[in-house]
């Protein structure tokens, strides 16, 4: 109860916005750090391998869940990712949250497939509010250095 109280503090206060109105000097990482709301997403990096890649040139598109979006899956679940036996599945989930290219949320259109890194594609719907796979941007067009981040509320899953 207390570490949900306080995961949605922090979320809160994340999407308060002055943690990225730095000029967006900081990389993917760096940003997705600063902000305090993507613990585990930059956990889950580290555990995949992947902080090199996101913090190189890009430019990249990340549909990045919040803290609470990874607590929000089967309990057990996070923690049987991170094992270093599932690194590909990992892998796998994560690069499915990435897309080449820097995409604004102007260029979004309704039923909008995007090709993944992963190699899957995600599916945008722009109605009644932003949605990728499912899950609902909440904050949108945080720049980086290295691309854009667009925080969605639940975490996606390629079809595996």
């Amino acid at each position: 109860m207390i570490r949900r109280t306080f995961l949605a503090l922090a979320a809160s206060t994340a999407f308060a916005v002055p943690a990225f109105a730095d000029g967006h000097s900081k990389d993917i990482v760096d940003t997705a750090v600063g902000a305090g709301a993507f613990t585990t997403l930059v956990a889950a990096v580290q555990a995949a391998g992947l902080v090199d890649t996101l913090k190189g040139d890009g430019p990249f598109t990340v549909f990045a869940p919040t803290d609470d979006a990874f607590a929000a899956l089967p309990a057990g679940t996070v923690e049987d990712l991170l094992k270093p036996e599932n690194k590909d599945t990992l892998t796998a989930i994560l690069t499915y949250h990435v897309v080449a290219g820097k995409v604004m949320s102007g260029d979004l259109s309704n039923g909008m497939k995007a090709a993944t890194v992963q190699g899957g594609e995600v599916t945008i719907m722009t109605e009644g509010g932003v949605m990728v796979d499912g899950a609902n941007v909440v904050t949108a067009d945080i720049e980086a250095s290295n691309g854009v981040i667009h925080v969605i509320d639940a975490v996606i899953m390629p079809t595996m």
